[in-house]
């Protein structure tokens, strides 16, 4: 992976830029067939390598499902944890609860999980003894910076949190320390939106709120 010469500061076109990766970074749950390419792929989980992590843990632990019964499994999760979650709903909002596409699990190319290993050494506990949940909270920095990576490159990711962590962690056979953050589908998007999915589709506006800043 090419590294940046050192630099104090970045031009005005690169924070336009990066204001734009930022906005088109979007939920994907509609994708095309077209495979991703594995040095692609591979530059944007060094990338996501690179994020902060307390302690210097690097706890991230990433791993790619191909073989199709176990990612059949999955999706079977999901449609099971699916259908609970609409129930939970009253009938008008359940509605338009079940007319939202909130997965690409079927037609995505890539299904990578990203785990974190809540037994590592790195970092030997630094920043963690009174906030043990840093380690997950590390794993969630190097998710979003694999996210903005893969839209650099065109490509699309979403993340599917409605199925059960774990059996889906038991499903997969990794060590018994490793917790699932994320489960991702990741591949081409067959369509481009600024907006959220869930704003489009009437779920859901902005919330003004959570752009606030008080002061104390």
């Amino acid at each position: 992976m090419r590294r940046c010469p050192f630099v104090t500061s970045f031009d005005p076109g690169f924070r336009e830029t990066l204001g734009d990766l930022i906005a088109w970074r979007r939920d994907v749950r509609r994708f095309r067939a077209d495979p991703v390419d594995d040095a692609v792929l591979r530059q944007c989980l060094d990338l996501a390598c690179l994020s902060p992590s307390v302690g210097n843990s690097q706890p991230w632990r990433f791993v790619r499902v191909t073989d199709p019964d176990r990612r059949a499994a999955v999706v079977d999760n999901f449609e099971r944890c699916n259908g609970s979650a609409a129930e939970t709903y009253d009938s008008e909002r359940r509605e338009a609860y079940n007319r939202l596409k909130l997965a690409g699990l079927r037609e995505a190319p890539i299904h990578l999980v990203v785990f974190c290993d809540e037994a590592t050494e790195c970092g030997y506990g630094l920043g963690r003894a009174t906030m043990p949940e840093m380690l997950r909270y590390s794993v969630v920095t190097a998710v979003h910076t694999f996210w903005l990576a893969a839209r650099a490159h065109g490509i699309g990711v979403g993340w599917v949190s409605i199925i059960e962590p774990d059996g889906v962690t038991r499903l997969l056979d990794v060590p018994p320390t490793w917790r699932l953050v994320a489960y991702l589908c990741v591949g081409y998007p067959v369509e481009e939106h600024e907006d959220p999915e869930l704003v489009r589709h009437g779920w859901q506006e902005r919330d003004r709120a959570a752009t606030g800043l008080l002061e104390r």
